[in-house]
Order: C-alpha cells, then sequence, then structure tokens
C-alpha cells in the first residue's frame, strides 16, 4: 500500500534526480490501480508537501549515512528509531523501505540539491540541515566525516555557513555555541544580540514549516526552543 506520508500530495520529488532514484519504489508500491493523490509528476513549483519533504530528507540521510564509506546496522537502528519517533511507527516503516533501497545507490548531491534549490525555500532547506545533524548525533556523537558532508550539503543548497553553523551548534554544543546559535560573534554589543535574537526567532518560528505537517512542525520547534534559551543564557551572561 502506497502509506500516509508518501501519499500525501508528492508532486515535485518525482521529476528529475530525486525521481529517478525512487522511480522503482513508486511501481512497487501501486497496486490494485491504486490512485495516489498527488500534486503532478512535472516538478512544476509550488508549495512544499509532507511527501515532497520527507523524500528529500531520505535521500540526504543515505548520504549522510554513507559518509564514512559504510554503513553499519546499529546506526539503522539509530535511523529507524529517530524516524518512529518523530513520525510514528507506520511511517517509519515506510520510509525505511525506501532508505534501505537509496544507500544501495550512488548519486551526486549537487544533482540533487539542484532540485530542492528549485522547489523549496530557505525554512524547508534550513529545517532538512537540523534532521540531518539530529540523525548524525543520534548515537551519541557527531563525527566530523558526517559534519563535513552536511557543511557540503548546506553549500549545495544555497545556505550560508554561518546559518548551518548555528545548527550544528545545538548539537555540538561547543564552545561560543549559544552566539553561534543566535548567528553572531561573542564580541557582538548587547543591541546586535537582542537583534539577532529578534531576527532568529522570526527566521525559525514554527509556522514556517507549518505546511509540512505537525510532525515536522514539531521538529522544527527544537530548533526555536534553541533559540530562546541560548539567548536566555546570553542575557543571564551579560546581566541584561
Amino acid at each position: 500500500m502506497f502509506g500516509r506520508m508518501f501519499g500525501a500530495g508528492l508532486g515535485w520529488a518525482f521529476a528529475g534526480p530525486i525521481g529517478g532514484l525512487i522511480g522503482w519504489w513508486l511501481g512497487g508500491q501501486i497496486d490494485g490501480g491504486q490512485t495516489i493523490r498527488q500534486g503532478g509528476m512535472t516538478g512544476a513549483a509550488g508549495k512544499t508537501r509532507p511527501g515532497d519533504f520527507a523524500v528529500a530528507l531520505l535521500v540526504l540521510v543515505a548520504a549522510v549515512m554513507k559518509a564514512d564509506g559504510k554503513v553499519v546496522k546499529a546506526e539503522l537502528d539509530y535511523v529507524k528509531q529517530f524516524l518512529i519517533k518523530s513520525f510514528g511507527r507506520e511511517n517509519a516503516q515506510e520510509m525505511l523501505v525506501l532508505l534501505k533501497n537509496l544507500l544501495e545507490q550512488d548519486y551526486f548531491i549537487y544533482e540533487v540539491a539542484g532540485q530542492i534549490n528549485q522547489q523549496m525555500n530557505t525554512a524547508e532547506k534550513l529545517q532538512l540541515i537540523h534532521v540531518l545533524f539530529g540523525i548524525s548525533k543520534a548515537d551519541g556523537n557527531v563525527h566530523s566525516s558526517e559534519v563535513e558532508l552536511i557543511r557540503e550539503i548546506g553549500q549545495h543548497l544555497q545556505l550560508n555557513t554561518a546559518e548551518v553553523e548555528s545548527i550544528m551548534a545545538i548539537f555540538t554544543k561547543g564552545k561560543n555555541a549559544y552566539y553561534k546559535i543566535l548567528e553572531i560573534d561573542q564580541a557582538a554589543s548587547d543591541q546586535d544580540v537582542k537583534k539577532a535574537y529578534r531576527s532568529m526567532a522570526t527566521k525559525f518560528h514554527p509556522d514556517k514549516v507549518q505546511h509540512l505537517g505537525p510532525d515536522f512542525q514539531k521538529m522544527a520547534e527544537e530548533k526555536f526552543k534553541a533559540i530562546n534559551e541560548a539567548y536566555q543564557e546570553i542575557k543571564m551572561e551579560r546581566g541584561l
């Protein structure tokens, strides 16, 4: 059966290189003349739908999982639990079928990123990066090979370095993490800190991805909470 996640409005994801990667899977999921509710298979620009986002996410997740040259069972188990927690067991099972096939295929990130750039806005692309770092951290560590690839993906998605580093800081909690989350330097003035917080709170408000459905919106709330936490910590540090 064609499940809830991918049946919910798949459209542009079936065009271009992403379509080539998942075409086999589509045929295997349709039976008995089942009709797929989707926004057309021509790749026409429009609002990204949950199914489109999920497919793009899985393509990038597969690339990150293969970043160190191998995919071990433990890593796949971590991703499975992440998907179950984030999207529910039914959707997770459906996503894992596609993911396992993607892990066996070779493709070029820049081609996939090009298609994503044509169809997704900045808020959606930043959410992709957030999920990639979340999965990278699923085994307790954000590995250097994965960080390098996620940074490369960020470049191909036309995101600036500060945006990617901001998201990474949530998961790595390194030096000056709270400032990196707000995309500012530690030497920033108090006024600049307040300005950065307002800008980031607007930029990453969960409503920006509301159209992707409650699962993705809930994940977007993690970034929003991290921004608020970073601002509160800096305020306490500075006595504001």
